[in-house]
């Protein structure tokens, strides 16, 4: 079962104080206060696939983080339940070794020897997390996906260097954007064998584009952590088979998406827009609950 660990950084506010005078320095002493970690969820319902959920601890700004921080963040033996509104069932907790030291990655999904729970189009799934006393809620919807009606291999769009990578190719995609307002999508490529990874602009509204037959370059999603390249960061080549997964989301993900890509856009930028990520799990936790109605189309980039 694939699923990515996308860890959230709870933020402490941080006043830092420099007062230089001539021929003379003084010494400050701040002591930042941490505060209570939060918990942090990913969980994922598609339709045709079991959900699964990820429930980690957020980690301090200044914390040292390493493999023991990342093990150390998980939460374990919560009660999770997912509800259609007419079948709950309690999601069991499982370990996937990751191969580094011991360390494990844990999450939760349907106990598979019961009977099978899948998302389906258009029904609304309501999660719950029960935790160290406290209770966690969240709904989501599938929305029925919109069609892909062609895709085919191009040059990626500038500011691309097409004489430093001429055999760089990314996708266009063409489609008829449904006529009814509030719509909205997410995508993900997977290349070859790659697992599926999140475009860095990966979510979009149909303000623009309601009811109107659209085309668009997208560029392929890339993993979190690889270094940027603008001569060779999202893109295939000739010869590579690209699978594009084609979501439609709720208002309630895109908002989280969004913000969640913005802000992690402006990591080290002291001029950008502050903004909060909008979260749709209550009781003050981070993160998200996502229904994905999810079509895939494949092609090999030419």
């Amino acid at each position: 079962m694939a699923g990515f660990i996308k860890q959230f950084v709870k933020i402490a506010s941080v006043v830092l104080g420099i007062s230089l005078f001539a021929s003379c320095e003084k010494e400050v002493n701040i002591n930042l206060k941490t505060g209570e970690p939060s918990l942090v969820v990913e969980g994922v319902i598609e339709n045709g696939l079991p959900p699964y959920v990820f429930l980690t601890r957020s980690i301090g700004f200044f914390s040292t983080i390493d493999l023991n921080t990342l093990q150390n963040s998980f939460v374990r033996n919560a009660k999770v339940t997912v509800s259609d509104g007419v079948r709950t069932v309690q999601l069991r907790e499982y370990s996937l070794d990751t191969g580094a030291n011991g360390n494990k990655l844990f999450f939760y999904s349907i106990d598979t020897s019961g009977s099978l729970f899948r998302g389906e189009i258009e029904k609304m799934y309501k999660l719950t997390i029960e935790v160290d006393g406290k209770v966690y809620e969240s709904y989501t919807k599938i929305p029925t996906p919109t069609k892909i009606d062609s895709m085919n291999t191009v040059q990626p769009d500038p500011p691309f260097d097409k004489d430093k990578n001429p055999l760089a190719r990314q996708i266009r995609i063409y489609f008829k954007e449904p006529d009814t307002a509030g719509n909205f999508v997410r995508y993900f490529t997977q290349r070859n064998s790659e697992p599926y990874y999140a475009g860095d602009n990966s979510v979009y509204p149909d303000e623009i584009i309601n009811g109107i037959y659209f085309e668009t370059t997208l560029a392929l999603g890339e993993p979190s952590g690889r270094e940027f390249s603008r001569d060779s960061s999202t893109v295939g080549y000739p010869g590579d088979t690209v699978t594009l997964k084609w979501c439609a989301i709720d208002r309630a993900n895109y908002n989280f998406w969004s913000t969640y890509e913005y802000s992690l856009g402006t990591l080290g930028n002291p001029f950008a827009t502050p903004i909060q990520v909008k979260s749709n799990i209550s009781n003050g936790a981070l993160g998200v609950w996502t229904g994905y109605g999810a079509v895939y189309k494949t092609i090999v980039l030419e």
